[in-house]
């Protein structure tokens, strides 16, 4: 988004003054923004919340280094990772792997029933040859019942 408004910036810049420079207008005029900024971090309010905070720090310190130093002594320290959920994350890789190898298995199907309309056949069912209709019927109900479990029992 920021690089999106410096694009407009600059095409704004080049219409209102299309003999000027943006780049040159922003680097005659960084080294001022940034005094005024340093000024304002440097107020005697924001200097005295840093002393504090340092203060509370260092006032601290000994505590929570004993304490630190008391568990590594005693074999009790614990590091705590929260990491990616890898079951769930093998899981859903699991349910992607599923869903395209039957999704394949769907494909093979329909595509061998189309190759059996051609096979001549005195087994019809609705004058199409029987066994293609029935591959045919498997593959759509295959098709549904995998709409349906995305449907209705994903999260």
């Amino acid at each position: 988004m920021l690089g999106k408004t410096l694009l407009q910036l600059d095409e704004i810049g080049r219409r209102l003054d299309p003999d000027g420079s943006p780049n040159a207008l922003v680097r005659r005029h960084s080294a001022s923004i940034m005094q005024q900024r340093l000024a304002q971090s440097l107020s005697p309010g924001h200097l005295l919340s840093g002393v504090l905070e340092t203060k509370e720090l260092v006032e601290r310190l000994p505590e929570r280094l004993n304490r630190i130093l008391d568990h590594l002594a005693n074999n009790r320290l614990e590091v705590k990772v929260d990491a990616i959920d890898d079951v769930r994350l093998m899981a859903g890789f699991q349910k992607v792997a599923n869903r395209i190898t039957l999704g394949l298995l769907l494909a093979a199907l329909i595509v061998g029933a189309a190759m059996l309309m051609q096979v001549e056949t005195s087994f019809r069912i609705l004058g199409y040859p029987g066994l293609a209709i029935i591959f045919f019927m498997l593959a759509a109900a295959g098709g549904v019942a995998l709409v349906a479990t995305i449907l209705f029992k994903d999260e």
